[in-house]
């Protein structure tokens, strides 16, 4: 599978947000070509909320066990909640065994760094794509939940002002 088709993938999920930092845009270089996804139904990125998934094409100082800056790789990265993480690796995020091939191809598991965050990770998936975009499509309608719960809160603050 492609890049392109998860992409596309996540592009259809309603009120979602890819942004996709480039060269003379707001971002650092260090995250061009990289994608980050939002549930934005405003279409505005939000300023205090992290994304629930993202594409990363390249090593980053603190995260090299995926090898990344090898020609063709990408990893897609996932936010989970902790009995999804669970089901899927078998383990708890917060007490993950060390040793781990992070740079295995197409095989779904902890994130390298953030996986104690319950963060999930594959290097260029293909027979995890149909996984790997339902694990996207959960992440996002728990973004969409927590968008109505601050929103909530916010109008009800607003009401009594």
């Amino acid at each position: 599978m492609s890049m392109q088709q998860i992409l596309d993938a996540v592009r259809s999920f309603d009120g979602v947000l890819v942004v996709e930092p480039a060269p003379g845009g707001p971002f650092p270089e260090l995250a061009w070509g990289d994608a980050f996804f939002y549930h934005a139904p405003d279409g505005r990125m939000p300023e205090r909320t992290q994304p629930y998934g993202t594409i990363v094409t390249k090593d980053y100082p603190d995260d090299t066990a995926s090898r990344l800056d090898e020609p063709g790789r990408y990893r897609v990265n996932v936010h989970v909640d902790r009995a999804t993480f669970r089901r899927v690796t078998g383990e708890d995020p917060r007490s993950l065994a060390v040793h781990r091939d992070f740079t295995a191809v197409d095989v779904l598991g902890p994130h390298p760094v953030y996986g104690p965050n319950g963060w999930l990770a594959v290097v260029n998936p293909s027979e995890t794509f149909d996984e790997l975009v339902a694990l996207l499509r959960a992440a996002h309608e728990a973004a969409r939940r927590r968008t109505a719960r601050l929103g909530a809160r916010r109008g009800k603050g607003v009401e009594r002002a």
